[in-house]
């Protein structure tokens, strides 16, 4: 069985509208009947999802040389009232065989496939297997899990210091998230941030971390800690969010943080997705006295026009350049480009996984103005964080301390 799904298809409606999808419906129906063997089944399963199924095969490798013909076929143009429209399709492909008990665990093993190929950046296909059953039930358990968390306590706030390379100290935390899950322990956003996004749980999430960061950094200031800022990592889906400076507002106003101590981090594939959103959610909470910055600068595709557009006053090194320099050349000079553009924009630099002293001792001549990474301490509880202050900075490497003097004393 092959399950199939035209990629973007929304777009054509959303677009063009109603009729000329409807109408590229019709032609992909004829493209993929045209393409049946004898013996084949296809149905329209809904929207713009086909299912076929193939009778009588020999081996796998015809249903995949099969599934290959239906893509090239399908991604050749389509000329509608004299325009010419384009699409292209993600196919899952599941074997029925005597291990399956019901039509409906073929449609389910089927969909999963079709689910891994859309995934894994579709246009591709991909063949039911027993770990992606095993996958995406654990999947589901997680996400049943995740609805849970906020309510069971379950999550928390890590910080990780953010130092000053003018001064030697500690200025800002950026504020991470964990999951304490009850039997898989303690759980790092990669495993469950992306599927927060999907579901949109991270629109709850977010806001439970601002929140509670803000309110920590709070503690912090009438502890004696009064020059700390916190920065905090904001999604696409909460730019999305007609509501979201008012929530920030909302936040500060309820644990009493003046806007200057807060710094929202974007990162540039965020900030790419709808220019004009979020232009005008940055620049709202801009307005408030909140610090915005670019995370992750370098990874995704933005204009410098762009760059300039947006309320801006940080950029910060994706760790994927940091962690090759200065061995690797090219990331040594995309590095030193940031640093130098940066500065002929008035923004601050932090250079993000700092974790070996060449990385800063290549990083301080520069005039980059800020470092964090494992270098200087991983992300800790915030019970931790006043230790880590009072007792001069003990999870520091001494020697990069001393070597950051030297330098700045030359």
């Amino acid at each position: 069985m092959l399950f199939l799904d035209l990629d973007r298809f929304k777009l054509v409606y959303e677009s063009l509208g109603h009729y000329y999808g409807d109408q590229m419906l019709i032609a992909v129906s004829k493209r993929l009947q045209e393409s049946l063997r004898p013996g084949d089944t296809l149905t329209r399963f809904g929207g713009d999802e086909f299912v076929i199924l193939m009778e009588n095969l020999r081996n796998i490798n015809e249903a995949i040389q099969f599934a290959r013909h239906l893509q090239s076929v399908l991604m050749e143009p389509y000329e509608i009232d004299q325009r010419e429209v384009f699409t292209s399709a993600s196919i899952g492909i599941t074997l029925v065989d005597d291990r399956v008990e019901s039509p409906e665990e073929v449609l389910r093993d089927v969909d999963t496939a079709l689910y891994r190929a859309k995934s894994n950046g579709r246009a591709r296909y991909e063949i039911f297997d027993s770990e992606m059953h095993a996958f995406s039930m654990n999947l589901l358990q997680i996400e049943m899990d995740l609805r849970r968390a906020l309510e069971r306590q379950e999550l928390r706030v890590f910080y990780q210091p953010i130092l000053s390379l003018t001064s030697g100290k500690i200025i800002a935390f950026e504020a991470l998230c964990r999951w304490q899950h009850p039997t898989q322990g303690l759980l790092l956003p990669g495993n469950f941030i992306n599927l927060a996004e999907e579901t949109g749980l991270i629109v709850p999430i977010g806001e439970w971390v601002l929140g509670e960061a803000c309110r920590q950094l709070k503690e912090w200031h009438l502890g004696g800690y009064s020059d700390l800022k916190i920065a905090v990592n904001i999604s696409a889906k909460q730019i999305e969010n007609p509501d979201f400076p008012a929530m920030v507002r909302s936040v500060l106003e309820k644990t009493g943080l003046k806007a200057h101590f807060l710094q929202l981090e974007v990162t540039e594939s965020t900030a790419m997705q709808d220019l004009d959103q979020t232009h005008h959610v940055l620049d709202s909470i801009s307005r408030t006295g909140v610090e915005i910055a670019m995370d992750d600068f370098g990874t995704s595709y933005s204009s410098l026009s762009n760059l300039k557009r947006f309320p801006f006053r940080h950029i910060k090194i994706a760790q994927s350049f940091i962690g090759n320099i200065p061995q690797n050349s090219h990331d040594t000079a995309i590095t030193q480009a940031i640093v130098a553009l940066a500065h002929a924009l008035n923004l601050t630099v932090t250079a993000e996984g700092v974790e070996k002293q060449e990385q800063l001792d290549f990083l301080i001549p520069l005039g980059c103005e800020q470092i964090q990474g494992f270098l200087i301490s991983r992300p800790q509880p915030g019970s931790v964080v006043p230790s880590i202050l009072e007792e001069n900075l003990q999870f520091f490497s001494r020697p990069s301390l001393n070597r950051i003097n030297q330098i700045n004393s030359r």
